[in-house]
């Protein structure tokens, strides 16, 4: 019973911490670029890009929470070059109560050359829209509903809930850099500021209880180490109210091959989230292609109850490259033919 008590009690100050609103967040944030940084819109090697993330954590300790999120952008939009336009929809569902985001927003930015070529460019980025919260009282559970003996469903939890949902604007803008040396040896880096707006999320009509602004920091490389191998180090510092969060690692990467538009690369890394996880990362390259696996393994005061099992992602990005005319290879053929 000690052990379940604990066990109960870590529960509820996870709980009580997560009713803050922290925003969505992905171990793999670099293959979820619009949730990352609104100027990351359009800041890629092609003319359009989808992306899709899926991550799932903590079903080894409570309901599971689930996240996905889908993603659109295209560079130099309506033909308007160095403007670049995306789409984005999260979805989010966590605990018992089925506390539900719903989140859908459009993101604009501007990449301004550094130079006469595009490999040394800022890029500003706006994103503006909408999110809905709410959550399901059905399945909680109150101490009115215990009848002497055990918990009735019957008896009224005699609770007056002054509302079940609560819908606000999104308001996010950002700043990026980018700078390519060479093949495969490339920087990008930025700062997003999130909830400029600071919407309201009291369910009991508390005025003074506000999301807060969240700050994004981040920074990444690929870095060509020998012929057939790259580092990618990575680092993102995030902080939003009270609570701040810092990761750090780096990934291997392995080219199998690159000539002629045909790129195909395997990677892999360890990384390190303050406080809270390691995580590893698998993936691969395959031309347009772009798969990510990442599982979270639990190093937080919730290890205990979570056994270190964290959470499960997977991304899946794709890239269209509008083709350029095909090269046409001439022979010499001999005289005598």
């Amino acid at each position: 019973m000690k052990k379940v008590s604990w066990v109960i009690s870590c529960l509820s100050l996870f709980f009580v911490s997560s009713i803050d609103a922290q925003d969505i967040h992905f171990s793999l944030w670099d293959m979820s670029p619009l949730n990352l940084n609104p100027a990351m819109t359009g800041q890629f090697d092609g003319d359009y890009r989808f992306n899709g993330n899926h991550r799932n954590q903590w079903s080894s300790v409570t309901v599971p929470f689930t996240t996905y999120s889908l993603s659109a952008d295209a560079r130099n939009i309506f033909g308007q070059k160095n403007y670049s336009g995306g789409l984005q929809i999260n979805q989010d569902r966590a605990g018992d109560s089925q506390f539900n985001t719903f989140q859908v927003n459009a993101s604009g930015a501007y990449q301004m050359n550094l130079q006469q070529d595009s490999l040394n460019n800022l890029s500003f980025g706006v994103q503006l829209g909408a999110s809905n919260r709410s959550l399901t009282y059905d399945p909680l559970q109150f101490d009115a509903q215990y009848n002497g003996f055990q918990y009735d469903a019957s008896l009224s939890n005699q609770e007056s809930f002054a509302r079940a949902g609560r819908t606000y604007m999104n308001s996010n803008i950002g700043v990026g850099y980018f700078r390519k040396f060479q093949d495969r040896k490339m920087i990008t880096g930025g700062i997003g500021l999130f909830n400029l707006l600071k919407p309201k999320q009291s369910f009991f009509n508390d005025d003074n209880i506000k999301q807060d602004i969240r700050l994004a920091i981040h920074a990444n490389a690929e870095w060509k180490v020998a012929e057939k191998w790259d580092v990618l180090p990575t680092m993102i510092f995030s902080s939003q109210g009270k609570y701040k969060e810092f990761n750090l690692g780096a990934n291997a990467r392995y080219v199998l091959t690159d000539f002629m538009g045909v790129y195909r690369a395997v990677w892999a890394g360890v990384f390190y989230r303050n406080k809270d996880a390691t995580f590893i990362t698998i993936g691969m390259n395959y031309d347009a292609w772009k798969v990510g696996l990442n599982y979270d393994i639990n190093l937080s005061t919730l290890r205990p109850a979570s056994a270190g099992r964290g959470g499960f992602e997977i991304a899946v990005q794709y890239i269209i490259k509008k083709s350029k005319p095909t090269r046409v290879m001439h022979r010499i053929c001999p005289d005598y033919l």
